[in-house]
């Protein structure tokens, strides 16, 4: 049992340290970036636009940090493949996270629907709300505990950028400042974690990368 336990702690630790590169830290400020600046090409492209031009640029950004993974990350520290156990918990974050977020965005219908003549930042409130139990769920099934600094950064961005515009006239509902300030955090770790990897995992001064597999 002892030694089950123990080879289900190191699987953990080495899956964890996928997140150490600060890669998902980048992508994750640029998410937050993009909301900082689509309210400040709204007036010019339109709500539609200016969401497609940002929010579409997602899937090349992923990609580049994909690459990036492969190419400098991968050849320094080599591929695991990992056991039943953490394929598991994965499926059922998969699961969880897409019965969660199909419910959000019926309510989220059901509610832009119902509460049209609300304030602004009661709009803003359940959108807060989903994105914190989503950044936390992610949190406890991938045992990466930034992502709950990041869903609260993410979830009071919208309310304090509300109050900013109604108390400070901050323009654009605060998104460029609160969103901004969020993507600045988020970006500053990342780029903090990918140098301290790099330092730490020289390319020349590694042995060949190798695969390894993590059993039952």
């Amino acid at each position: 049992m002892s030694q089950h336990i123990s080879l289900k702690d190191v699987e953990r630790k080495v899956f964890t340290s996928a997140f150490e590169d600060g890669l998902w830290d980048i992508f994750i400020a640029l998410v937050f970036l993009a909301w900082a600046f689509a309210p400040v090409l709204t007036p010019s492209l339109g709500d539609f636009w200016s969401s497609a031009v940002l929010f579409g640029s997602w899937p090349f950004v992923f990609l580049a940090l994909w690459l990036v993974r492969r190419y400098v990350v991968t050849p320094r520290v080599g591929t695991v493949q990992f056991g039943s156990w953490r394929k598991t918990r994965l499926l059922r974050f998969n699961v969880v996270m897409l019965v969660f977020l199909s419910f959000s965005a019926i309510l989220g219908m059901v509610l832009a629907l119902g509460t049209a003549a609300l304030p602004a930042w009661m709009h803003a409130a359940p959108f807060s709300l989903v994105v914190l139990i989503a950044f936390s769920v992610a949190a406890y099934f991938l045992d990466f505990s930034r992502l709950y600094v990041y869903g609260v950064l993410f979830a009071l961005s919208p309310l304090v950028g509300r109050w900013l515009y109604l108390y400070r006239e901050i323009p654009h509902s605060g998104y460029p400042v609160t969103f901004g300030i969020s993507a600045t955090i988020a970006f500053l770790v990342g780029l903090a974690k990918f140098i301290s990897f790099l330092r730490t995992h020289p390319l020349d001064a590694q042995e060949p990368p190798s695969q390894g597999a993590y059993g039952d």
